[in-house]
């Protein structure tokens, strides 16, 4: 569905991508693990366009995205769930997801009515303003806004981060769902257990550059790779 091929990417003088190279195919969930700092919300702005490569390629669906603008590269059919969510505060949550609903020519679409089934605390919510909301809610919030687009391809950049278990439990819930309906994503994830639990396979960065990849129980057996790249230990 999507493959990245040698991709650079600068911040102004720093080098932050140095020939990532990964890629996702149709109904598959695909996670990017690394310690914080390692480029992997870059590797995310880089396919959505918004830090754009400087050298390298990116394939989806058989079309060369690199050089189009964001609003363009959405169009194609690819969501993104941000890291810091992101939601318009001022705005309801029904006014939040109206304005991103396209259906992508899909004959069985996400509306708010599918939305509010699968999230149903939205659901009670749906005339509060974003700035309302708990922390969890505003996460609920983004992912169905996503979800709105009607994409082929999803992004998740960090969608644990800063939440309480019991709604990173809801938002897997949710990954789970999808997953088992055939929806494609790359997940960017903190939380390895997690991640592992819905991953068909699994890339680990450090200093920009991929170093490990492997299916996830193969991760899950390696015991110094998990040390030395993630701080995960028995």
């Amino acid at each position: 569905m999507i493959e990245l091929k040698d991709i650079h990417t600068w911040y102004g003088d720093s080098y932050i991508l140095q020939g990532v190279s990964l890629a996702v195919n149709d109904a598959t969930i695909v996670t990017l693990l690394g310690r914080n700092g390692m480029g992997k919300t870059t590797t995310v702005r880089s396919i959505m366009g918004l830090t754009p490569p400087r050298k390298g390629s990116i394939v989806y669906n058989g079309q060369e995205i690199v050089g189009l603008p964001p609003f363009k590269i959405a169009r194609l059919g690819i969501g993104l769930i941000p890291q810091g969510r992101m939601i318009f505060s001022s705005l309801s949550v029904t006014e939040n997801l109206k304005m991103a609903a396209r259906t992508g020519g899909k004959p069985d679409p996400w509306t708010l009515e599918k939305v509010f089934t699968v999230f149903p605390k939205l659901a009670e919510r749906r005339k509060n303003k974003g700035n309302l909301l708990s922390g969890g809610e505003q996460q609920m919030l983004t992912i169905a806004r996503a979800l709105m687009t009607n994409p082929d391809l999803l992004l998740f950049d960090e969608p644990s981060e800063g939440l309480a278990p019991v709604v990173v439990d809801e938002v897997f819930r949710v990954i789970r769902e999808l997953k088992a309906a055939g929806q494609s994503i790359l997940l960017v994830e903190q939380d390895f257990g997690m991640a592992m639990s819905v991953a068909d396979y699994a890339y680990i960065m450090s200093k920009g550059t991929i170093v490990y990849e492997s299916t996830p129980d193969k991760l899950i057996d390696n015991e110094s790779v998990k040390s030395t790249y993630l701080g995960v230990g028995e």
